[in-house]
């Protein structure tokens, strides 16, 4: 019940860097239409809106689109649009969370040298770690943290694959410890700032507050993961009373809205926006990207957002035809003016 439209839908990112400094945005979105759905839209030539919009996209800015239908009935709409600088490309950032537009920053910078131009272009996602309120650094070392969520740096290099399993093992508990803490402050607090809705509480809200530990202790006793406890039946048993059912029945207005709390947390696990990028020229440095046939691919999650900032740079050079040519002019020049001298010498 968690899942965001993002997960269901083939959501990609593709931002290309043009040598006079402009850059151009693409973002795509693919799902599966039925046949008789298909054939009806399209004879209609309305099918580029008749997808829903996937809840990760913002496209106001976005005024080109096409639609296509591929082999499956796989129907794929691309937006796209073309912007003076990287700076003002990233203050129309396509990509959202939980109905928050994810903000990034971005330079575009041009450095001549003769021979060629070099081009390094950097884009940084802020981080969105402050959605959960306790911190994965309480749990473990920064650097641990950092690996597990955007894999650096890179902490198994150099180990065997049965070594690198034991280290791994040893690192997830501490993220499933951190993700249920988080989960159950959510519902904690959330039942705590709305008690005065709850028809005759077994203890007060001071009691229910001092007995955070313990009903946690209570909660996970027998469940590694706390989204597979029956929380109704939990605190039921806790408290010998269905005064807490409320919170965990979506027909009721506070089971909907903390659900959605829920959610908001656990949609950033769901984000997955694959990002390509294309530069001007040869790419000669891809950052932590792959470069294949000369456009570089860069998994972009939720959870690379979560530890610190995620940054997405490369560098590419153009070649400069021209200063090869007046390079030469300037040999032959010489080598021409070398043996106009000499000849002259020698008739004088």
């Amino acid at each position: 019940m968690f899942l965001s439209s993002c997960q269901k839908v083939n959501v990609k990112m593709h931002t290309i860097i043009h040598e006079d400094g402009s850059c151009e945005r693409e973002v795509s979105y693919s799902n599966i239409m039925s046949k008789e759905l298909r054939d009806s839209v399209w004879d209609k030539g309305s099918i580029g809106w008749s997808q829903p919009m996937p809840e990760c996209l913002n496209i106001d800015a976005f005024n080109n689109s096409h639609t296509e239908i591929g082999a499956g009935d796989t129907v794929t709409t691309t937006f796209n649009c073309r912007f003076p600088s990287a700076e003002e490309m990233c203050l129309q950032t396509p990509l959202q969370l939980n109905s928050t537009r994810l903000k990034s920053q971005a330079k575009l910078e041009k450095h001549f040298r003769w021979f060629y131009t070099e081009y390094t272009f950097t884009e940084v996602f802020n981080c969105v770690g402050d959605t959960f309120k306790i911190a994965p650094t309480d749990y473990a070392d920064k650097d641990v943290v950092s690996f597990w969520f955007t894999g650096q740096p890179n902490l198994i290099e150099g180990l065997s694959g049965a070594e690198a399993s034991e280290k791994l093992s040893n690192m997830e508990p501490f993220v499933s410890k951190w993700l249920n803490d988080n989960l159950y402050q959510v519902c904690f607090d959330y039942i705590v700032s709305h008690y005065d809705s709850i028809p005759n509480p077994p203890v007060s809200r001071e009691g229910f507050i001092a007995l955070h530990d313990s009903l946690a202790n209570f909660l996970l006793k027998d469940h590694d993961d706390i989204l597979n406890v029956n929380a109704t039946e939990t605190l039921r048993s806790f408290f010998h009373s269905d005064a807490y059912a409320m919170f965990f029945d979506e027909g009721n207005p506070c089971g909907k809205a903390l659900n959605k709390e829920l959610a908001n947390r656990l949609n950033i696990f769901w984000f997955n926006v694959p990002y390509t990028l294309s530069m001007p020229g040869t790419v000669v440095d891809a950052g932590t990207g792959v470069c294949r046939d000369g456009i570089i691919y860069y998994a972009f999650t939720g959870e690379r957002l979560i530890p610190h900032d995620y940054v997405i740079t490369a560098t590419s050079r153009v070649t400069n035809v021209w200063a090869f040519i007046v390079t030469l002019l300037i040999i032959l020049l010489a080598i021409g003016s070398f043996f106009y001298r000499g000849h002259f010498y020698h008739r004088n």
